[in-house]
């Protein structure tokens, strides 16, 4: 088996975590490639050096596996390097919460063991498909317009509220007066959209959300729709410009260029260990029906 190693630069008390990672996938006799940039930084900052049988460049990679060692947005940056590769990825975390990044430090071992006997589940996740109306697509879009998480719309540079004109399908939704609005996958919904008080989906739901951040009206709420509908907006504010963040990638637009979200036309395949469901991480990093009063 050939793995991939996708990391971020991280803190000297992590270096241990680090290097027993190399160590058993050197015991399980695994290929092991690892992303360029992340391997400079082993090589010079960290001081750790592995045998590899090759660095990740920019261009597409002949691996089974892509190990994530981080956090969510380590995971994140993950999925969009891989993109349409079709490559699972497993998310080790070594971060905070990790909804994304589930496998836990202790879990290591077991889970390596069972990931070269083949003794794994793959969950499918949707992700969401930016499209500019108009203008150059390179220059308002760039090269990756997908999102994993969410993609929202946030003011960029006043403190005035924005405008968005959102149809479903061509209809009219509403005419949002906020500081945002999030449209989330059911992966992102455990996210950003969270945060503002919009509701947790499992992952098998085919559907999307819309989660306003900071409405000025108190009727407006967040709302959950099927999948498989175009979302187009369009964007009014006092500033020439505003900001589209698909997960937390943030682009540039200019007032009033029309845009649209869909799902998109492929799927990000997640490695999860025998056992490990939503609802149990749900229940461990959420706390849900843990008593934590002394």
């Amino acid at each position: 088996m050939n793995i991939g190693i996708f990391g971020s630069p991280y803190p000297e008390e992590k270096q241990g975590l680090i290097a027993h990672v190399f160590e058993k996938l050197v015991e399980l006799d695994v290929g092991i490639y690892v992303e360029a940039d992340f391997q400079r930084f082993l090589d010079t900052s960290a001081g750790l050096g592995f045998p590899v049988k090759g660095l990740l460049g920019k261009g597409d990679f002949d691996i089974e596996v892509a190990l994530s060692l981080g956090g969510d947005g380590t995971f994140l940056r993950t999925a969009a390097r891989v993109g349409r590769q079709n490559i699972p990825i497993l998310g080790l975390n070594t971060g905070r919460l990790g909804f994304l990044a589930d496998l836990n430090a202790d879990e290591l071992d077991g889970m390596f063991e069972e990931l070269c006997r083949g003794e794994y589940r793959i969950e499918e996740r949707s992700l969401l498909q930016l499209e500019a109306e108009g203008g150059e697509k390179e220059e308002t879009v760039g090269t990756y317009n997908y999102a994993l998480n969410e993609v929202a719309v946030l003011k960029r540079d006043t403190s005035s509220m924005l405008t968005i004109h959102v149809s479903i399908d061509g209809e009219l939704l509403a005419t949002y007066r906020a500081d945002g609005l999030i449209v989330a996958t059911p992966t992102g919904s455990t996210a950003y959209s969270m945060s503002v008080g919009g509701p947790i989906l499992v992952p098998q739901s085919e559907s999307l959300l819309l989660s306003p951040v900071a409405p000025h009206s108190l009727t407006v709420r967040p709302l959950v729709i099927p999948d498989n509908s175009k979302i187009s907006l369009r964007v009014e504010s006092r500033s020439a410009y505003f900001l589209v963040a698909l997960d937390g990638r943030a682009l540039v637009f200019r007032t009033d260029t029309p845009f649209s979200i869909r799902r998109a036309d492929y799927t990000t395949r997640l490695i999860k260990r025998q056992g490990h469901t939503f609802y149990k991480t749900l229940r461990d990093k959420l706390l849900w029906g843990i008593d934590i009063r002394p």
